[in-house]
């Protein structure tokens, strides 16, 4: 199947406002719940050293564009008829838009400058469905000649290759989540993989996307993001409680489901430190996004253990820069000790020869107007303005300095 030309200043790329991440949806009902009146700040960060700038306004006039975006009927019914949302929020997000004077958006020295900033209710929607518009932009300028076939294909030599070398293993209990939006070549490459998956791979289990869960019948899955964490630094009255106030908050929201907790806000270690069990009897599972993930998974077990909790009967999703390989790798280690969910993005969404993925991201720097920080498994994903509160963090937390060794 080809697409048809389209022109990223005029065309616009999002259709529906169901094409994001459901944990944006799922962390701004608890948002509109209970901190309607906090204001965010959020920008955008790309780990690499593209020059995103020249995109500037091709991204400018797509934003523009999703002020048009609206939850219709046929949405509607259908996230009414999910158990995770009540009806006061999904009646206030029929009437919810995009409002583009919230994102400042600037060529700055050839990078590309993004700040996101209003209230957190409205600015948390526009992560995910921003980074998708700022990938696909890029991707049609630099690669106009791509089509979805050229990823399907890919991903076709991949399965064989992954049924070739997992066929000594027991696969009863692999699964697998597509959580490809925020970093896909496109938006029709990311629904022709996941409809290929659907075909070919038993092992699929979910989507993070709305609108493609919809669309394919597939259950939409995903929780919170580091977001939930950061803006509890500010809303908390005690910042070394913030992390617990962050988890309680949640298990207020969904008492009894949508319990999987992130874990690498301020490090695996620290989490752990808060985690105590009454949060590990009542969460389901825990996210890895950072760090060593051999290393990580070994702590959860043994932390579930500690506590006299059979480790079998939770879950370790594993969502962080996962292919294939990886995913297999980390099932042959894990798989007879811990129930396992592998959450694979870009590997599965812009996986075509010769395209660069962008590793792009957007992160909240402010929880009003204040500053807050995600201290990271994994070095140089620290994102804040202000020393001085990272400092603050760390000794809240115990987190000590990681000082590089001299090469």
């Amino acid at each position: 199947m080809l697409e048809r030309t389209m022109n990223v200043a005029t065309d616009p790329i999002l259709t529906s406002i169901l094409d994001t991440d459901a944990y944006k949806s799922h962390m701004q009902q608890a948002v509109f719940h209970r901190y309607y009146d906090v204001t965010v700040s959020a920008e955008f960060r790309c780990r690499g050293d593209d020059l995103l700038g020249e995109y500037a306004a091709d991204i400018s006039a797509q934003i523009e564009m999703m002020r048009s975006l609206k939850l219709d009927q046929e949405e509607f019914a259908y996230l009414r008829e999910l158990p995770f949302f009540q009806s006061d929020y999904l009646n206030w997000l029929r009437q919810f838009r995009f409002d583009p004077s919230q994102v400042r958006v600037r060529n700055h020295h050839r990078k590309l400058d993004i700040r996101i900033t209003g209230p957190w209710r409205d600015v948390i929607l526009w992560e995910v469905p921003l980074l998708a518009v700022i990938s696909e932009v890029v991707h049609r300028r630099r690669s106009p000649h791509i089509a979805p076939a050229a990823a399907v294909t890919q991903l076709q030599q991949k399965l064989r290759y992954f049924r070739q070398i997992s066929a000594d293993v027991d696969l009863s209990r692999f699964k697998l989540m597509d959580f490809g939006t925020r970093r896909r070549f496109s938006r029709q490459v990311q629904f022709e993989v996941v409809a290929e998956l659907q075909r070919t791979f038993p092992y699929l289990i979910g989507t993070s996307n709305y609108q493609l869960a919809r669309e394919c019948g597939l259950p939409p899955v995903g929780t919170q993001a580091h977001e939930w964490f950061q803006a509890h630094q500010q809303i908390s009255p005690d910042l070394a409680n913030s992390q617990r106030a962050a988890l309680q908050a949640w298990l207020d929201e969904y008492p009894d489901q949508l319990g999987i907790a992130l874990t690498d806000c301020i490090t695996m270690d620290a989490f752990l430190r808060d985690f105590g069990p009454a949060f590990a009897h009542a969460y389901q599972g825990l996210r890895h996004d950072s760090g060593d993930p051999v290393e990580w998974g070994e702590k959860a077990i043994a932390h579930y253990e500690r506590l006299g909790i059979d480790p079998l009967g939770k879950t370790l999703v594993f969502s962080d820069s996962l292919d294939f390989d990886k995913a297999l790798m980390l099932y042959r280690h894990f798989w007879q000790r811990v129930n396992l969910v592998f959450g694979i993005g870009t590997r599965l969404s812009c996986d075509i020869p010769a395209v660069k993925p962008l590793n792009i991201v957007i992160k909240l720097v402010e929880c009003n107007g204040k500053p807050v920080a995600k201290l990271s498994d994994s070095p140089g994903k620290t994102i804040c303005h202000d020393k001085a509160f990272v400092r603050a963090l760390r000794k809240a937390f115990d987190v000590p300095l990681v000082v590089k060794k001299a090469s």
